[in-house]
């Protein structure tokens, strides 16, 4: 019994060392290297012993050398000890170099090999773009930054309320809200990282009820002297793989005209935060400038992106600020990318309260026109709990007709007024596999 545990746990510790070597990892063609050098050095180290073996025959060095070089054995006796020899020690002094240096980045519980692979897994993996705002951009992040490093949220600065709405009024900033939750949500160490960014100081504390997250995003603009490089800069700081870009570094106003309750009249009412509260149907939304630009890099990461994905999130709050930006738009429509639309799983009050699953596609087509998105995404499953107060986005008879249509259950089982973003990440990337095939 004991022989079977020692050659189970000899055959698992040559698998460990074999994954070494797996296609991928970016290892092999250093240790070749390596072992050339060694290699080429221990040659020259063997000519110098044998020169001095042949010029000094008789000299008081030749008993040593003799021993050092194992003369009184078989050549390939030797060969074999000294090959042997050489291959340990190299093996244990790089495994124990790579553990020295990579101690700092292992997290805990999870082998460095497979931390390796992974990282290559992900840095190999599609570049996707996700437009969008507030938590569902970054239920979407936290989903996706499982299967790809190359990922670049694109979120609307035309936030006015809470302590987005306060800094940006007081400092001249962009609204550094979303930007901080897709922060959060692509950081490494997410969960203290999103309670640390999210905490709120007390309206009593002196600090206005600001979060952490808002007021570490303006202290790096007043450092850095510019919100980009705020941001760029708070992505390293945080150890996020991926970006977070403003869709515009201008300061733009969300407007829209409601039309209110039991009336044909329509109102104006400014500013993102006040839109939801109007109590009336949103007729159509703009920006004030509509001629702001959009950040360069934005641009540029929506006509190399392999991958685009609108939604889930507020859809004229959220989804639309960035869309009205119309190089954002020329881009969307430019990229060659498969574009993918995600729908909300509930209706929200003052914005979509009886919208369906084809509105929502539609009042965003009319914006962006028609046939821009390649799929739409839908959740499938429901909790009955939920099912009488007419807060899902139903799948109705519209957009069951549309061949764009996919479902699947993608809510949280235990906060089923949520995605689920692990069941979101993995339907995203199975669906870009399906439609493109593997990345060369």
């Amino acid at each position: 019994m004991v022989k079977k545990v020692d050659k189970l746990k000899g055959k698992i510790g040559i698998r460990k060392i074999l994954q070494w070597f797996m296609p991928g990892l970016g290892v092999k063609r250093w240790f070749g290297v390596l072992l050339a050098g060694i290699t080429v050095g221990g040659l020259g180290l063997a000519i110098l012993v044998i020169d001095l073996y042949r010029n000094f025959p008789e000299s008081d060095l030749t008993p040593i050398i003799a021993i050092l070089s194992l003369r009184f054995l078989p050549r390939f006796v030797r060969v074999l000890i000294f090959a042997s020899l050489g291959i340990g020690l190299i093996t244990t002094g790089l495994w124990g170099i790579n553990r020295s240096l990579m101690v700092p980045f292992l997290q805990p519980g999870k082998r460095l090999v497979d931390q390796v692979a992974d990282y290559r897994r992900r840095e190999r993996g599609p570049r996707v773009v996700v437009i969008g705002g507030g938590h569902g951009i970054a239920t979407v992040l936290r989903g996706l930054k499982e299967f790809t490093n190359n990922l670049t949220a694109i979120v609307s600065v035309a936030d006015d309320g809470g302590s987005s709405g306060e800094l940006r009024r007081s400092l001249g900033i962009p609204a550094p809200g979303d930007i901080r939750n897709c922060l959060a949500a692509l950081s490494d160490d997410e969960a203290l990282l999103t309670q640390l960014f999210q905490y709120r100081f007390g309206v009593d504390s002196g600090l206005g009820g600001h979060s952490f997250g808002n007021l570490f995003i303006s202290a790096l603009v007043d450092i850095t002297g510019s919100f980009e490089e705020a941001v760029s800069e708070s992505g390293r700081a945080l150890s996020v793989h991926g970006r977070v870009l403003p869709a515009t570094l201008h300061n733009v106003k969300l407007v829209a005209d409601v039309q209110l309750p039991l009336t044909i009249a329509e109102v104006r009412v400014e500013g993102e935060s006040q839109i939801p509260k109007a109590l009336g149907k949103i007729r159509r939304v703009w920006l004030e400038p509509n001629d702001a630009p959009a950040f360069p890099a934005v641009i540029q990461a929506l006509l190399s992106a392999d991958m685009i994905v609108v939604g889930p999130g507020s859809l004229y709050t959220s989804l639309l600020p960035n869309l009205l930006v119309n190089d954002v738009l020329a881009a969307l429509r430019a990229g060659k990318a498969l574009k993918v639309f995600i729908t909300n799983l509930v209706n929200q009050p003052g914005e979509t309260e009886t919208f369906t699953a084809s509105d929502h596609i539609h009042t965003i087509e009319e914006v962006i026109g028609q046939d821009i998105f390649n799929i739409v995404v839908c959740n499938s499953w429901y909790d009955i709990k939920f099912g009488k107060d007419k807060r899902w986005v139903s799948v109705d008879a519209d957009i069951e007709r549309d061949p764009r249509l996919y479902q699947a259950d993608l809510a949280d089982h235990d906060d089923p007024i949520h995605h689920d973003a692990i069941k979101l990440g993995k339907t995203l990337m199975d669906l870009f596999f399906e439609r493109t095939g593997p990345l060369v």
